[in-house]
């Protein structure tokens, strides 16, 4: 289950810490601005996942434009400050293009991994109150978690298991949500990874146990998740 009460998900903490710097809109004036904003959003995801995976071929536009209204639309429902919406919209939008270039091509790339590190940093820092050191400590972590990780499957199995791109989005995860947050993100992103390929194994997928994993597109689901709720309580 998710956390609730004191346990605030972490875009609420920061609206509490910003509560004179921002307003809150109601339910239909959110969901007009997200769905406004979907579109060009989502023509502008298409755009840039045919920018960084050029050689896949890639969804269409009008599929990125639901995609990012989809995400849109869960952020318009749950997040009632407008400047904390706007904040969630731009994570929302790079989560998006994230995983759907990792679940075509295999990879992440630096420009939105580490653009999402400073840019969680910078929200952080800029909000009043907000524990800026945990947040750093969480983008440490997170990189240095996943790192040694493929480093140590690298010495064991001879080959690459874990991408530094998966490295540097937890680093981002641990940049917009802290060190505690950490910890479910890898499960609810392993948890979601587990069914996939679940999925595709009951449908008749029998290479869907060997085959590689784009452990990014989970892992962008599970940032959004804990950004939205909050972390789990176990």
């Amino acid at each position: 289950m998710v956390a609730a009460g004191p346990r605030m998900s972490p875009w609420a903490s920061r609206a509490s810490g910003a509560e004179n710097l921002d307003q809150a809109l109601g339910l239909d004036e959110r969901l007009l601005i997200v769905t406004a904003a979907a579109v060009p959003a989502g023509w502008a995801a298409a755009r840039a996942v045919a920018r960084f995976a050029p050689q896949f071929r890639g969804p269409t536009g009008a599929t990125m434009i639901a995609a990012t209204l989809l995400v849109f639309g869960w952020a318009g429902v749950v997040v009632p400050p407008v400047g904390i919406l706007a904040v969630s919209l731009a994570l929302g939008w790079a989560l998006v293009c994230l995983a759907v270039i990792d679940l075509i091509s295999m990879r992440l790339p630096d420009l939105f991994t580490l653009t999402l590190v400073g840019v969680g940093l910078a929200v952080t820092f800029a909000l009043p109150g907000a524990p800026i050191l945990d947040h750093l400590a969480g983008a440490a972590a997170g990189y240095g978690a996943l790192a040694v990780l493929a480093w140590a499957y690298r010495r064991w199995r001879g080959v690459d298991g874990v991408g530094l791109g998966d490295a540097k989005l937890l680093a981002a995860a641990g940049a917009w949500l802290g060190w505690r947050s950490l910890p479910s993100v890898l499960l609810i992103a392993c948890l979601a990874a587990f069914v996939w390929v679940a999925v595709r194994f009951a449908v008749g997928d029998r290479g869907a146990l060997r085959a590689r994993l784009a452990f990014g597109a989970p892992l962008c689901l599970a940032i959004w998740i804990v950004w939205l709720h909050g972390p789990l309580v176990l």
